[in-house]
């Protein structure tokens, strides 16, 4: 095993997800298309994830793309929480906006009520919230920002996930929200063990088989490489960890399906349960 660089921002010891984690697991952003447009391949993806990241209508969604997606999530078992975004749907939500705090507080409440409402109909609960593309990074710059999400968490009593950060856990304790922090192995990391945004620069294109040993690297040895070929140390320990797929990758449905056979190694060297399998 190689030695890794330890960092302020991959610091921490996740304790919040051996509390609510009962494995290692996989989540994916879900129902992103809007009217006649579909983003990712929802059906295709949701029998080989544990939670949905389903987007509420500012950077993607809408009514009707919620409700189907709750059902497909529901017809799987798999676990759903808000993906609140900017109010950006030309951008996707990843364009940078500057938003009052108190502001991006009502968004959130906002659309993670509009889910909820959808959950309710179906008899689902609401599992946490997960920011979405660029109020994830607004977060991570701006304090202020991270209190009001943590704080519309809190209205909702579920928590919240997020890239794993020392910062961000603080934070969330001092809240009193609990805080699950996962690994993306389809973007790339800093050598300060940060995430580099989505299509930012040649190497953010990941394979599936890369995201595959990315999985694995980080389940069975905790470290991740950076987009400059240091490993760093991830810092979950004994804790399980979800790992985030974007469903709009060019290969998203591979990506997916290489991350489950490494999700269930992992599950099995360290004698948790496996997913149930479907065929669909």
């Amino acid at each position: 095993m190689t030695v890794g660089i330890k960092t302020e921002s991959l610091s921490g010891q996740a304790l919040d997800n051996a509390k609510i984690l009962s494995r290692y697991e996989i989540n994916c952003d879900m129902g992103e298309g809007y009217g006649p447009w579909k983003m990712g391949p929802d059906a295709e993806i949701m029998p080989y994830i544990d939670s949905a990241n389903i987007a509420c209508g500012y950077h993607a969604g809408d009514p009707k793309i919620m409700a189907e997606t709750v059902r497909l999530a529901k017809k799987y078992n798999v676990k759903v929480g808000s993906h609140p975004g900017l109010p950006d749907l030309i951008g996707f939500g990843r364009r940078q906006w500057n938003i009052a705090p108190e502001d991006i507080y009502n968004i959130v409440v906002y659309q993670t009520g509009a889910l909820k409402a959808f959950l309710d109909a179906e008899g689902m609960p609401l599992s946490y919230i997960k920011p979405h593309g660029e109020l994830y990074f607004y977060v991570e710059r701006d304090e202020e920002v991270m209190k009001a999400v943590l704080r519309a968490a809190k209205v909702f009593g579920v928590p919240v996930k997020a890239a794993k950060g020392s910062h961000y856990e603080k934070v969330a304790k001092e809240a009193g929200v609990e805080f699950i922090q996962e690994f993306y192995p389809d973007l790339n990391y800093s050598s300060e063990g940060k995430l580099v945004k989505i299509f930012a620069g040649p190497k953010s294109v990941r394979t599936p088989s890369i995201i595959k040993e990315a999985v694995l690297l980080a389940g069975l040895q905790d470290q991740v490489v950076s987009v400059d070929d240091e490993t760093l140390d991830l810092n979950f320990g004994t804790s399980p960890f979800t790992v985030c797929l974007h469903s709009d990758m060019p290969t998203a449905l591979e990506n997916v399906k290489q991350a489950r056979i490494a999700i269930n190694e992992i599950n099995k060297s360290k004698g948790f349960t496996l997913k149930e399998s479907y065929t669909a």
